[in-house]
């Protein structure tokens, strides 16, 4: 196995709000047919086992991600992880976890093993407060091709340190799965993601929610971004980019890329001997600020 190509499939997906049978189904689905094809990873949305739409009205109790949230590892994970040793993939999906102190806005990660990792999403933007709570953990996964970061939505296109620490960690490829809705504007996600690309060297695997969930309209968009022969400028291997025509179709988009051409910036010397990025002054620029209100608990 090479070290450095891989393929990987994205997934725009409808997620039937509510119905996680119907979209448990389809998520084994998808995965078989990346499968099928060759995929050494697949990336499906944020919340897409329950789809992701709140209703403030409802009581915490009686969401609907409350009534349909699972444990990790639990009953639909099992079904997933039986699925990824079948064929040999990765797989990254979103999905509402339970745990003894709450509910998270998860993301289950398998090998093809089986489950092999959670990620809890950080950072929280209404209406999630709503139901979900922080998680407080970046998650690296170890593959054949190095360690994958991964991140959820938010986390990916307002808070840029999760990102530069998986690269700083020797990342080349970046998850992200996403339920960015029309309501959240066209503008953050599609800049953010390439502004990462070049700023970072990076490849970043994205996949959103696509179409109609209970009150919001999905934007779709799943793709893969990565370096291009032009260092400062962002190339797409595969998908359709937010906002473009047809982007919220729902459909598996594949691309065979070379995580080789990920320079990864942040740890590369330069001609005095050492990086430009400084986790050192950082560190304690930030330690600073966590002692000062409102940040300091």
């Amino acid at each position: 196995m090479n070290g450095d190509v891989l393929t990987v499939s994205v997934v725009t997906m409808n997620a039937a709000w509510g119905q996680k049978e119907q979209n448990l189904n389809r998520i084994k689905g998808f995965i078989e047919c990346a499968g099928k094809r060759g995929s050494d990873m697949v990336i499906l949305p944020e919340m897409v086992l329950t789809g992701y739409d709140d209703v403030a009205e409802t009581p915490k109790e009686e969401k609907m991600q409350a009534r349909l949230a699972e444990t990790i590892p639990g009953p639909a994970t099992d079904e997933i992880a039986e699925m990824t040793r079948r064929y040999g993939v990765y797989a990254f999906l979103g999905m509402p976890e339970r745990s003894p102190e709450g509910l998270y806005n998860s993301m289950a990660i398998f090998s093809p093993e089986g489950l092999c990792a959670v990620y809890r999403k950080i950072h929280l933007p209404q209406p999630e407060p709503n139901w979900a709570l922080r998680g407080e953990e970046p998650v690296l996964v170890e593959t054949p091709w190095g360690p994958v970061g991964v991140s959820i939505c938010f986390d990916s296109y307002y808070f840029p340190e999760l990102m530069r620490y998986y690269v700083a960690k020797g990342a080349r490829l970046i998850v992200n799965c996403t339920a960015h809705a029309h309501c959240h504007g066209r503008f953050m996600a599609k800049a953010s993601l390439e502004v990462a690309s070049v700023m970072n060297g990076v490849f970043i695997a994205s996949s959103n929610l696509g179409g109609p969930d209970l009150t919001n309209w999905f934007w779709g968009g799943s793709s893969i971004v990565g370096p291009s022969r032009n260092k400062r400028e962002p190339h797409y291997y595969a998908g359709i980019p937010f906002y473009e025509d047809g982007c919220d179709e729902e459909g598996m988009y594949t691309a065979t890329i070379d995580l080789g051409l990920a320079t990864r910036f942040l740890v590369q010397n330069n001609e005095a001997g050492y990086p430009d990025f400084r986790p050192d002054l950082y560190s304690r620029l930030y330690s600073e600020l966590a002692q000062t209100p409102p940040f300091c608990k």
